[in-house]
């Protein structure tokens, strides 16, 4: 398979990327996405609350990166930052993308006592209190700090429609536009109490960096707006979809939460 990219196909997909120069996702120990079984989490009292603050400003352009879609944020000032939680000091804002799958029932990456969810948002931080840059970030235990929200067909969400607008123009991978003046708290849930573990990227490099914050409440989305992602490609005349890993093996790791 040498010469192959990763993806999520049949040849290239997630039980392919050990085979594919990342070995971690055979051999790692703190890998992501987990089952969050509620009842087997410990609640914790001294988890404080999650403080995001992101400056409309900083966010940048938004691209299809041939997995998925992001959204790039201004990273070399502490303008976007989120603090509280298990983290210690400010991790910065890089980037926030989306999985989703086929279907309204399935395309979530953590699953909850069973469930899937027809989505799942990540916003990827990195700790700038302790690393010069997200690559060096990327190599050690507490360098990010990734929020995930799980997307549930509801309502269309107004919120969302700002970004879903763009997505014709970004069908092809590699395609880019400007995306300003955005700011991603428009994308959270009223109700930030979350699960926090151990983990990984959900993505190669699969590195075993990340800080997960997995918030309970989830967000709507439209049925008409996920279609829209959909409507995206890995390839030509490859429809983006199932763009998600499946749970790993919790191993040893503990699941904690910040609410009874």
């Amino acid at each position: 398979m040498a010469g192959c990219s990763w993806g999520y196909g049949p040849k290239n997909g997630p039980s392919h990327w050990h085979e594919l120069g990342f070995p971690l996702a055979k051999d790692g120990t703190r890998q992501s996405p987990i089952e969050i079984k509620n009842e087997e989490a410990k609640y914790d009292s001294n988890l404080k609350p999650l403080t995001p603050s992101y400056d409309p400003s900083s966010s940048q352009s938004i691209c299809n990166t041939g997995n998925s879609f992001q959204v790039d944020f201004d990273d070399c000032t502490d303008k976007s930052v989120l603090t509280g939680g298990p983290l210690c000091g400010k991790y910065r804002l890089r980037q926030f993308h989306f999985h989703w799958g086929a279907c309204d029932t399935q395309g979530s990456e953590h699953v909850v006592d069973g469930q899937n969810f027809a989505g799942e948002l990540h916003l990827v931080h990195w700790n700038a209190e302790k690393y010069s840059d997200f690559g060096e970030a990327l190599k050690a235990p507490d360098g990010l700090a990734v929020i995930g929200v799980f997307l549930k067909v509801r309502d269309a969400n107004p919120a969302l429609q700002k970004i879903v607008s763009l997505l014709d123009s970004l069908k092809s991978k590699g395609a880019k536009c400007d995306f300003k003046d955005f700011s991603p708290c428009s994308l959270l849930p009223p109700c930030l109490q979350y699960w926090t573990y151990l983990g990984s990227l959900t993505t190669p490099p699969l590195c075993e960096s990340v800080i997960w914050l997995v918030l309970k409440e989830p967000i709507a989305i439209g049925a008409d707006q996920i279609a829209k992602f959909r409507c995206l490609q890995f390839g030509p005349d490859e429809p983006m979809q199932n763009n998600y890993r499946s749970p790993q093996p919790l191993k040893y790791r503990e699941i904690q939460k910040n609410f009874e």
